[in-house]
């Protein structure tokens, strides 16, 4: 079976199912090296989805391999606090059902501390369980020493391109498709890359060479831990994204009462960001406020939630970890 990154509510969505329905720890050191023309929607979306995820360029090194040197006697500059974002993958806009928009979180996170998290690679997608909510698959985590912080970077900035890339990278041939952003912070260079349809390239796409460049980089950072051949331990978060859509229609599981007396609907916010789009209404959650749900342990968050709040309307919640960078 074809191994995929965690995309997993966007595929039950496309295959009919998310929409509908949703969805100890310690600090492991990893050991080794850490690692066309305009086409149908609807084959841009297939393509889209095997490819932003990760699955379609070449191989990451062996994890026998040892980090290559740096590449000065000081090595590569970065940030070194805990909440310093230094190296980050995350797939933004593109044609996606609500759900996968409350969802979207990055891929990958490099933190200054050395610090990664990410979203693993799967064989299998989660299904509702008998309440018809999903539970997600935990996010994992792990902390890698200097070297294997500056075989990364040293990979990132050279051969992943991001050393010599320019802000945006789009591709006029495909519509409806994903940006792959990512953010550097190191080496003295501190921007944000988006290339629109990465993986849906031809032999006539500008920046074909940058373009695979890009792909090798989002290759390993979607397959960190190589399939889960690398230890690496469950993400438990401090706090969690809560959002809460207004639904329309019948509810995907049964609902429940609102399970916050001191909350109201308002305290959700919907955020208007600088184009003047409106974000869906969100909150911060702590961990005991997401065990009000009581829907045991969630680390991975859930989706298919359905809550009727002080208001008498029925509301979906999807719930998901926040990173350590992440403010509400």
């Amino acid at each position: 079976m074809q191994i995929v990154p965690l995309c997993w509510n966007y595929l039950l969505w496309h295959s009919g199912g998310a929409d509908s329905r949703g969805n100890r720890l310690g600090r492991t050191r990893v050991t080794g090296d850490m690692p066309k023309n305009r086409l149908p929607f609807g084959a841009v979306l297939l393509a889209l989805i095997a490819v932003a995820c990760g699955s379609a360029a070449p191989a990451s090194p062996s994890a026998s391999s040892k980090p290559t040197a740096s590449p000065t006697p000081e090595g590569i500059d970065h940030p070194t606090g805990a909440t310093d974002v230094v190296l980050q993958l995350e797939l933004a806009g593109g044609f996606m059902p609500i759900d996968f928009q409350a969802n979207q979180a990055p891929l990958f996170t490099l933190f200054g501390d050395g610090r990664v998290v990410f979203q693993p690679t799967v064989t299998t997608f989660p299904e509702p369980g008998p309440d018809g909510i999903t539970r997600g698959i935990p996010w994992r985590t792990a902390q890698l020493d200097a070297g294997q912080v500056e075989e990364l970077l040293t990979f990132a900035l050279g051969q992943g391109g991001l050393g010599t890339a320019r802000d945006n990278y789009g591709h006029d041939g495909i519509a409806d498709a994903s940006s792959s952003n990512f953010t550097i912070n190191a080496s003295g260079l501190k921007k944000l890359v988006s290339v629109y349809a990465l993986g849906l390239e031809d032999p006539n796409t500008p920046d074909l060479v940058a373009r695979r460049a890009f792909q090798a980089l989002s290759t390993r950072l979607t397959d960190f831990d190589k399939g889960g051949t690398i230890a690496t331990d469950v993400y438990l978060a401090d706090k969690y994204r809560a959002v809460l859509i207004e639904r329309e229609g019948g509810p995907a599981a049964k609902p429940m009462a609102w399970p916050w007396p001191t909350l109201k609907v308002s305290d959700f916010k919907a955020d208007v960001n600088a184009a003047g789009g409106a974000q869906l209404p969100h909150r911060t959650m702590t961990a005991v406020e997401v065990g009000d749900l009581k829907l045991g342990d969630i680390p991975g968050g859930v989706q298919g939630v359905t809550v009727v709040g002080p208001d008498r309307k029925m509301y979906a919640l999807v719930v998901r970890p926040l990173l350590p960078s992440e403010k509400d």
